[in-house]
């Protein structure tokens, strides 16, 4: 990716309402050229509204929508020089595969000058359809369909890709399989890909960047890997996998550098936070201020199932398993402490009266109140 090039789309100050309804508030998002990038987010937020302005089926209230720098508000779709791929895939049923695919190269030449039957072969063959161009659609699986609907909108050779959860109808397995094909074609193509999803898993499966969103603006804006491991709000923390999130007033901060070495975990200070009666330890670190944090302070806090230990001495915790969902490679445990549900992950899971605990470094801060 070019990072001194303007973005290959940006959203500035973009709002959208339908009479007293605000889908969209006050976006502002930058996608670069050649990113992956996934708007996710439960039904309402905003995340298809705002990829249906990118695209052109929708104006902006409010706001600027541009390409490569240049303004593209109130420029229509077909000259936006986008290729979409839509939930339901809108293939024509009187069509075959590949005049399906050939149905773009109607209003556009194909890039590198080619035939038209050249470059739906090429197609074809890249989303492995190869010698399929005289099938019916009807006659095809839903991935499939899925696959002729992406070489579709990737025949006039576009800018820019959009998918609006293409992958929603397909079951479990096969969702898998496909996005990570989606995903090695956006590479091999190197084309900028601006995906909607509300599936978490696969947002942060396919992704460079994600957006999550809440009430028409995203809350965060990261990698998949900070999204998950760091997440700016408790609504990311609860949304993006399961988590568990306790809040406590702060009795001590101790220094990293405190003489006894009390404080230090890793270099980094320790608060002391009561939850419930229970005094835990969490560490300061990342974008947590240890000088902004003092005693009487409200923390919420984060720990994800994987990170609580069975058996631990580190912020011990004894609770009552109440039941255990078995996945397959790990086991998902609800315990019970002091009248809330913590969640465990587990490959052997306990039952009964269990302990629990967690390393201060594993608890992620989301909020802090004075």
């Amino acid at each position: 990716m070019n990072r001194t090039a303007p973005p290959a789309v940006e959203l500035d100050g973009v709002t959208r309402r339908y009479g007293e309804t605000t889908a969209v508030e006050d976006l502002s998002l930058s996608v670069q050229e050649g990113e992956f990038f996934t708007l996710v987010g439960p039904s309402g937020c905003g995340k298809t509204t705002t990829l249906r302005l990118i695209a052109g089926f929708e104006d902006p209230t409010r706001g600027t929508v541009r390409f490569g720098g240049e303004s593209v508000t109130g420029v229509p779709p077909e000259d936006r020089d986008v290729g979409v791929v839509f939930q339901n895939y809108a293939l024509f049923p009187h069509m075959t595969v590949g005049e399906n695919v050939a149905y773009g190269l109607q209003f556009s030449d194909p890039p590198g000058g080619g035939s038209d039957e050249a470059r739906v072969r090429e197609l074809l063959e890249l989303v492995d359809l190869g010698g399929m161009a005289d099938r019916d659609p009807d006659t095809l699986s839903g991935g499939q369909q899925q696959r002729v609907a992406m070489a579709r909108a990737l025949a006039p050779g576009p800018d820019v890709l959009l998918l609006d959860e293409p992958m929603s109808a397909l079951d479990a397995k096969l969702r898998e399989r496909l996005r990570v094909q989606v995903r090695e074609i956006q590479q091999e193509l190197g084309i900028t890909t601006i995906y909607v999803t509300h599936d978490q898993e696969e947002a942060l499966a396919v992704s460079d960047r994600v957006a999550v969103m809440r009430d028409g603006t995203p809350e965060q804006v990261a990698p998949p890997r900070t999204i998950y491991r760091e997440p700016a709000t408790e609504f990311v923390a609860t949304f993006v996998g399961d988590n568990n999130v306790l809040s406590g007033a702060v009795t001590a901060v101790r220094s990293a550098d405190a003489p006894d070495g009390s404080g230090a975990e890793r270099g980094h200070p320790i608060a002391d936070v009561t939850v419930d009666g229970t005094t835990l330890s969490v560490a300061l670190e990342g974008d947590s201020d240890p000088a902004a944090v003092s005693s009487g302070d409200r923390l919420t806090f984060c720990v994800r199932p994987e990170r609580l230990a069975v058996d631990a001495d580190r912020n011990a915790l004894t609770a009552t398993v109440t039941s255990a969902e078995f996945l397959g490679e790990t086991t998902r445990v609800h315990l019970e402490w002091e009248g809330r549900e913590l969640l465990l992950r587990a490959e052997d899971p306990p039952t009964g009266t269990v302990t629990v605990g967690f390393a201060p470094t594993d608890a992620h801060i989301v909020d802090r109140q004075s």
